[in-house]
């Protein structure tokens, strides 16, 4: 069992520096997210390699030079080729910082701002929900066979619908939100493309779309491999601290290597604090 802290809740900072910040605090199981665009990014990461740090690699990372949305079920050709090559980018990352795994969010139903992410987005004309699968599926089998052939890991994180997007869009824009439509698109999948359960997209995607947390991990838990943990009100995305009390716990997996804190705010004495707990409830 591996539990690692995300640096996405850094945004103003570069993974070097956060991760020399987690080195000296003894924080040495490091999920790298987000962060400033650095050239030399990789190489000044992989001194830390020597000194313990064990990472992963997750969506936005290496951060793109210019931002954009990663949309592998894009109906435009240029964007979904954008986000291709930098899922192949990640993967050469993974090898060069000897990261087991690398996870991305599934693909959108329309293409929207950078700015809009995490917020309420402006309605617009959503692609053809079976052509945006199916190209997402194809996608996939390309990164399946490129992580293969590298050595890494694959997995895709559920995707989080709040009731202000659902409301917006009167539909779901998002795919994998829901336990049936996950379950299809990872049974259709190559066998080495798994799932990472995002338990706060979770949360609100089934307060929205009004289905038990429960029946989601019921109905996905073969192909669950990693969990993203934190927590909300139910309503957003917040990236709020869990606790000893958090609704997920009965429900998650204990044998896995991969279980990542994405919580924000905190300060690294209080992630320590509730890496610990989560070391004690995933005994």
């Amino acid at each position: 069992m591996t539990i690692y802290i995300s640096t996405g809740g850094y945004k103003k900072k570069s993974a070097d520096q956060i991760t020399e910040d987690f080195i000296n605090n003894n924080i040495k199981e490091i999920e790298l997210s987000g962060g400033i665009y650095d050239p030399n990014l990789i190489n000044n990461l992989t001194k830390y390699l020597s000194k313990g740090a064990k990472f992963e690699i997750h969506n936005y990372f290496p951060p793109p030079e210019k931002p954009f949305i990663i949309n592998l079920a894009s109906n435009e050709d240029d964007i979904r080729k954008l986000s291709l090559n930098h899922v192949f980018k990640a993967i050469k990352c993974c090898e060069k910082l000897r990261a087991k795994s690398y996870s991305f969010h599934a693909g959108f139903l329309c293409d929207f701002d950078i700015s809009e992410i995490g917020k309420k987005i402006k309605k617009r004309p959503l692609y053809e929900k079976k052509r945006s699968t199916d190209l997402f599926l194809e996608c996939l089998n390309q990164i399946s066979k490129f992580a293969r052939d590298h050595g890494v890991n694959i997995m895709v994180e559920n995707n989080v619908i709040s009731k202000k997007n659902l409301l917006e869009f009167n539909k779901n824009p998002f795919l994998m939100c829901d336990p049936q439509e996950t379950f299809e698109i990872m049974k259709n999948s190559p066998e080495n493309i798994k799932l990472l359960v995002d338990v706060a997209h979770l949360k609100v995607s089934s307060n929205s779309l009004n289905f038990k947390s429960k029946d989601f991990f019921l109905k996905c838990n073969d192909y669950i491999f990693g969990y993203h943990l934190s927590d909300n009100d139910g309503y957003a995305d917040t990236n709020q601290k869990i606790d000893e009390k958090s609704w997920f716990w009965e429900y998650l997996k204990k044998n896995l290597d991969y279980y990542s804190l994405e919580i924000y705010g905190e300060t690294i004495e209080n992630l320590k604090k509730i890496k610990k707990i989560c070391q004690n409830k995933l005994k």
